[in-house]
């Protein structure tokens, strides 16, 4: 995280990159997820970036300087940037950083008496329905893993855990060595919130898992305490290598749109198809709020009802 905050505040006035330094320092102090942390200095590094550069509707010299000079008028013309340019989902990601950045420079530092996020409205989006990825879309993607080296058996153990256990993108990308446990063939993930949970996985992710743990004894890295390594050098696959991996997997199998929440949204799917009980799936994706089962494979929720349909035979009993 070092390099990427290095990389976030390059290029910014000494004023920003101070304030986005002792904000990631007050972030770990807070044990904020490193995904959390990155997406939030990201946010704010945007805004610093957008109005020293692209603020071209109210005069920004000042905000550009200092995030302590920023007022209302600058953040919705950064949320109006965003929405043109990238999506007003990705924008309303922007609006909650943000949040979080100007309540702490407000309440933790007291740098600002109010912040000028207060009466910024958060843009609308629509809600879109993920689609789940399929069995044979999911076998095509492990058909691109197949050989014995370790690039292969590391991806391969890394999409079947996604497959098998519904885990979200940092979960499974923080794992250390000590959370997979092969006696018990489980894993203990720690999700938001540093919740933890130990979810069980099957026969076939339990052998991916040992081929590349083999593998990996014999990496430059094999010393270091993370499960996923990275290709070349002693280093981790950090969450973020996983997802542009994942990408990559997906684009070799002749497929779109591949990350990891679509196992997520097919293990909720598959779940409710064979019956499961709402309660456990909320114990084993690590869910508090009951809104999300809901969400969760709701791209599929018709195919599910016509099941029912068909095994109900209502109107075919005469």
């Amino acid at each position: 995280m070092s390099f990427e905050l290095e990389r976030l505040t390059g290029g910014l006035s000494r004023t920003w990159a101070g304030f986005l330094r002792d904000w990631d320092r007050s972030l770990r102090a807070g044990n904020y997820p490193p995904t959390t942390r990155y997406n939030y200095l990201l946010a704010a590094s945007q805004l610093a970036t957008y109005l020293a550069q692209s603020c071209v509707e109210v005069r920004a010299d000042d905000a550009a300087d200092d995030p302590t000079e920023v007022r209302k008028e600058h953040i919705e013309a950064f949320q109006a940037w965003m929405v043109e340019t990238r999506s007003a989902a990705t924008a309303l990601n922007k609006h909650k950083g943000l949040q979080q950045f100007f309540k702490w420079l407000m309440l933790d530092e007291e740098e600002i008496d109010r912040s000028p996020m207060e009466r910024v409205k958060q843009p609308k989006t629509q809600k879109k329905l993920i689609p789940v990825i399929r069995d044979d879309e999911t076998k095509k993607v492990l058909d691109t893993c197949k050989g014995k080296d370790f690039i292969h058996l590391r991806d391969e153990a890394i999409i079947r855990l996604y497959y098998n256990t519904g885990a979200r993108l940092a979960e499974v990308g923080g794992l250390q060595l000590e959370h997979v446990d092969l006696n018990l063939d489980s894993v203990h993930y720690r999700g938001k919130g540093s919740k933890e949970r130990r979810v069980r996985f099957g026969p076939r992710t339990a052998r991916a898992i040992s081929r590349y743990l083999r593998v990996r004894e014999r990496h430059v890295g094999a010393d270091l305490p993370d499960l996923w390594l990275a290709e070349r050098g002693r280093r981790p696959l950090v969450p973020n290598g996983i997802k542009m991996m994942l990408k990559r997997r997906g684009v070799a199998a002749g497929l779109n749109g591949v990350h990891a929440h679509r196992w997520r949204h097919n293990y909720a799917h598959e779940w409710k198809k064979a019956g499961g009980d709402t309660g456990d799936l909320m114990l084993l994706l690590g869910w508090t709020s009951e809104d999300m089962p809901r969400h969760y494979g709701a791209s599929a929720a018709a195919e599910r009802a016509q099941d029912t349909q068909l095994r109900l035979g209502i109107g075919e009993n005469v």
